[in-house]
């Protein structure tokens, strides 16, 4: 078997209520999803200078400020390191409905889909496991994501590229990704739409604000969406419900508590565990009808995922804050899966069979509790962070196999022509059962040297810890690092900054050598540096940064060993170093872009290129425009390139894939929208990271009737 099948086995109008324009202090720190004091008082209505729109989308496609990896209330120009925001206006214009797809919008960021409902995620040449909610959260239990997460309760989504040791506890040093959750205000309103594209998908969305005593002392928000359809894949349809309430209350002048809770079921059918081989059985390249899948029919991957959260802020005033957050989340999945590989069948190499059914059973529970705040030293005024992150996750797996079922020869097209029965499965047993505990202490002083010059000094101490086994090994580890950060910025003029940062990062592995013995903890580190800028008065952003990054006992999969009954791994050393642009905001009357182009060189540690199935050029940009002399319409396009890849088994050109996009405001309450997703029609492989992948989705169309209130 190869190691993507053992591997596999181990994993198992309103659109938002009332936005806050130019001028408001209103920040959602990537790394906390929490207000800043002087947020806090814009939400609450205190700044008189603030203005509240109601009854129509979300325009912009750049934030004011937002805290990064700091937790500090700063504009993108002040942050040290390279930072990516997806707005909620981006994501409805391209119906971004997916992670996956808001991502594929992000510079530098790389979204594998080797399986239809299994992802892996990149960034500087390396995976990117540190997923955060509201600033908290765990890394990926198995470093991707299963299942495909809604963004329907997403106000929008922050990428910080780099290590970002100082609050992701471990990780890569590649990026962190934090999706900030819509929340309640005080207005009264709402928006819903219904849409239909190609292969019968249909999809509603509701996003209801309602306060519940007089001035929104006591407000609430509920979300939903609901999608189901067919795909352009043979067998594959998509149903995912989604839900998620939430509640903020005034306990004072000064103090506000959140509480919510949001809920999806996603159940995928003709689900592809491994997918299209990349070769014949003669070795040499495989081609397919792009609606090939080697899944069956009957094949399923139902996700039931739960996140119930809290968090309470404080404001004492001379600039000092205070937040406490708590998540807890259950995921829940229950998979009947199909996977295809080259077997010796009767002295031939024939495609065979390898069917298995999976229970899987994960719990996480966070907590972060931390403090910011001012000093005045030396006649100048500082800014101080101070925090503690816990976090405890639990995961078990069982697997229930047909033991008459693995190992039949497909010949022919009977591997993909759906025919294959649905196995007899027997009991479930478990296979994995580990527990992974997490805590860090963390703190962070910004000194003003100068009026333009800012230093960042700091760090933090993570000690982890796992107990456990999976498939019969071990699965344990116990270890205590110090990851330092520092940041530098330097105000050349009015409209551009310089910056420079390190930071390092580490993550402890479960991954197994040919002897038995556990890989040792990955380690990492980044340098940074580069301009920012901000035009017409922080409506346009744009950087661009250079960066070195190394990491070292990085896990390469050398194959399945039959006696350990699991993939084993080497431990390489690898570096990446290169250069990033980002763009977003308004460049002109009417005109909003988002985008960027990123250029990574990865090399082992003989000097040789490394992980080649990584594009070494990407380049991501958005842009619509609304005629100011006739806002009612809203057209623009999106593209996307990435260059050249191969791995061990085939090359793939370089491709582009270009979205139209076109809306008309019919009334002030009611609009009408198209979508054409890959227009060109170009056809692509959705991966090249292991030995098998399908293809990208062909042109699509999607028509939308929108309604606010």
């Amino acid at each position: 078997m190869t190691a993507l099948a053992k591997g596999a086995e181990a994993c198992v109008g309103k659109r938002r209520i009332s936005i806050l324009l130019r001028g408001i202090s209103f920040s959602v720190a990537l790394s906390t999803g929490t207000l800043s004091a002087t947020a806090v008082r814009a939400e609450e209505g205190e700044d008189k200078r603030d203005i509240i729109v109601t009854g129509v989308r979300p325009s912009d496609y750049a934030i004011g400020s937002q805290g990064a990896s700091t937790r500090l209330d700063l504009s993108l120009r002040e942050t040290p390191q390279a930072v990516t925001v997806i707005t909620r206006a981006q994501i409805e214009d391209f119906n971004l409905d997916t992670i996956d797809d808001v991502l594929r919008q992000a510079t530098g960021v790389n979204v594998d889909s080797a399986e239809t409902d299994r992802t892996y995620y990149n960034a500087r040449g390396f995976d990117i496991v540190n997923f955060q909610f509201d600033g908290i959260g765990q890394p990926l239990a198995y470093g991707l994501q299963t299942g495909q997460v809604d963004t329907a309760l997403f106000d929008r989504v922050e990428v910080v590229r780099g290590a970002t040791g100082l609050l992701s506890q471990t990780g890569n040093p590649s990026a962190a990704i934090n999706f900030v959750r819509k929340r309640p205000t005080r207005d009264l309103g709402g928006y819903a739409s219904l849409s239909y594209g190609s292969y019968d998908q249909v999809r509603g969305d509701v996003d209801i604000n309602m306060p519940l005593t007089e001035g929104g002392g006591i407000r609430t928000r509920f979300v939903g969406a609901y999608e189901d359809g067919d795909s352009y894949l043979d067998y594959y349809h998509t149903s995912r419900l989604t839900l998620y309430g939430v509640a903020a209350a005034d306990l004072g002048p000064d103090t506000v508590a959140t509480v919510g809770y949001s809920w999806q079921e996603s159940d995928p059918r003709g689900v592809s565990w491994g997918a299209l081989p990349f070769l014949k059985a003669d070795g040499t390249p495989a081609s397919y009808d792009r609606s090939t899948n080697s899944a069956q029919p009957w094949t399923r991957w139902n996700t039931v995922d739960r996140n119930l959260f809290a968090d309470i802020s404080h404001d004492f005033g001379g600039g000092w804050t205070a937040k406490v957050s708590a998540l807890r989340r259950a995921r829940d999945q229950d998979a009947k899966l199909f996977y295809v590989y080259y077997g010796n069948v009767g002295g031939q190499t024939e495609l065979v069979s390898y069917p298995g059914a999976y229970l899987d059973k994960q719990r996480e529970a966070t907590l972060d509790a931390h403090v910011t705040g001012k000093l005045k030293v030396a006649g100048r005024e500082h800014d101080v962070v101070l925090g503690v992150t816990y976090g405890e996750s639990r995961l078990i797996e069982q697997e229930a196999i047909d033991v008459d079922a693995i190992g039949i020869a497909l010949p022919g097209n009977t591997a993909f022509d759906g025919s294959f029965p649905y196995p007899n499965w027997g009991d479930y047993t478990v296979q994995a059962n580990f527990k992974t505990k997490i805590t860090s202490g963390y703190g962070l002083v910004r000194l003003s040297l100068a009026d333009p010059l800012k230093l960042m000094l700091g760090g933090n101490v993570t000690h982890a810890e796992r107990v456990g086994t999976s498939y019969s090994t071990p699965y344990s580890f116990s270890r205590t690092k110090f990851l330092p950060f520092a940041g530098l910025t330097f105000d050349l003029t009015s409209n551009l900054t310089a910056y420079g940062s390190y930071a390092t990062i580490f993550s402890p592995q479960v991954y197994l050598t040919a002897d038995g013995s556990i890989i040792d903890p990955l380690e990492g580190e980044t340098y940074e540096a580069g301009i920012k800028g901000e035009w017409n008065g922080g409506k346009l952003t744009a950087a661009v940064a250079v960066f070195k990054t190394k990491q070292n006992n990085v896990a390469e999969s050398i194959g399945f060993d039959a006696g350990l009954g699991a993939t084993i791994y080497r431990a390489v050393d690898a570096r990446s170093k290169g250069v990033e642009v980002d763009i977003a905001g308004q460049p002109a009357p009417g005109v909003q872009i988002s985008g960027g182009y990123a250029y990574v060189a990865v090399e082992d540690a003989n000097g040789d290129a490394a992980r080649t199935f990584v594009p070494r050029h990407t380049l991501r940009l958005s842009a619509v425009y609304s005629p100011p002399s006739f806002d009612a319409l809203r057209f623009g396009a999106s593209a996307r390139f990435q260059s050249r890849i191969h791995n061990n088994y085939i090359a793939q050109n370089g491709y582009a894939v270009v979205d139209l996009m076109a809306r008309y405001q019919v009334t002030r309450n009611v609009s009408l929208a198209i979508n054409v997703d890959n227009v060109t029609n170009v056809k692509y492989w959705s991966s090249l990271q292991w030995d098998q992948a399908y293809y990208g989705a062909p042109r699509t169309v999607r028509g939308t009737l929108g309604f606010s209130f």
